[in-house]
């Protein structure tokens, strides 16, 4: 079994995923993606091909993680699935993609690593969540249902596992996070967008918070975004 810590990252794309991954290694710790379709460009990176909504691909993949490497000190769950279109353009198939996509994939992950954190003396379970948790705007029925749902989800983990020593924090990332796709969709000034470096320090931050001041939620959002 390595000496060094695990970190998990579920949801590992370019962008807030291959960002979390270089902290976490940069920490010292070992840090493993899960990606249903790991990004060929992140060669540096150690991400598994790996579907997080279904059980039987991620209960194995992660257990010899665990096994290998002791129980993780720090378990991200950041996959998304965004649909954006009219309430009656969206296929009940779309949203069943973005509940699993973004619950089921949590409660995966969660069932996998959750209860080895207990046992291995706890850490720290991170959600990231977005403005879609709080509210629901016209043409995102789909995704902020599912958002919805995960934050409540998380609240409950949250309420059963932080007694056993695992802190549970559901974070809104309020704001566009720059990658390149996000600039070829949006005519925003980058400046104006969250570094996912930035995000990366914070989730740090929030996972080693000491046990007397833990946060369930936080925001994170640009110095210039409304709110």
């Amino acid at each position: 079994m390595s000496a060094a810590r695990l970190a998990i990252v579920a949801g590992a794309g370019a962008g807030l995923g291959q960002a979390l991954l270089h902290h976490f290694q940069d920490q010292g710790m070992i840090a493993v993606g899960l990606a249903r379709s790991p990004d060929p460009d992140l060669i540096d990176l150690d991400i598994r091909a790996c579907d997080v909504s279904d059980n039987e691909d991620t209960a194995p993949l992660l257990a010899d993680l665990i096994r290998d490497h002791g129980p993780p000190r720090i378990v991200v769950h950041n996959p998304a699935s965004l649909v954006i279109q009219p309430f009656l353009d969206t296929a009940p198939h779309e949203f069943e993609t973005c509940w699993r996509a973004m619950v089921l994939s949590a409660t995966v992950l969660a069932r996998a690593t959750l209860q080895p954190m207990v046992r291995g003396g706890g850490g720290a379970f991170v959600v990231s969540g977005a403005t879609a948790s709080l509210r629901g705007s016209a043409r995102f029925a789909a995704f902020a249902s599912a958002k919805f749902a995960l934050r409540g989800l998380t609240q409950s983990l949250a309420r059963e596992f932080q007694p056993a020593g695992v802190h549970v924090v559901h974070t809104i990332l309020d704001g566009i996070i720059d990658t390149p796709k996000s600039r070829a969709m949006h005519a925003v000034d980058p400046s104006r967008m969250i570094d996912p470096a930035d995000i990366a320090q914070a989730y740090w931050h929030l996972a080693h918070q000491p046990r007397s001041a833990w946060s369930h939620e936080v925001d994170l959002r640009p110095y210039s975004e409304s709110f």
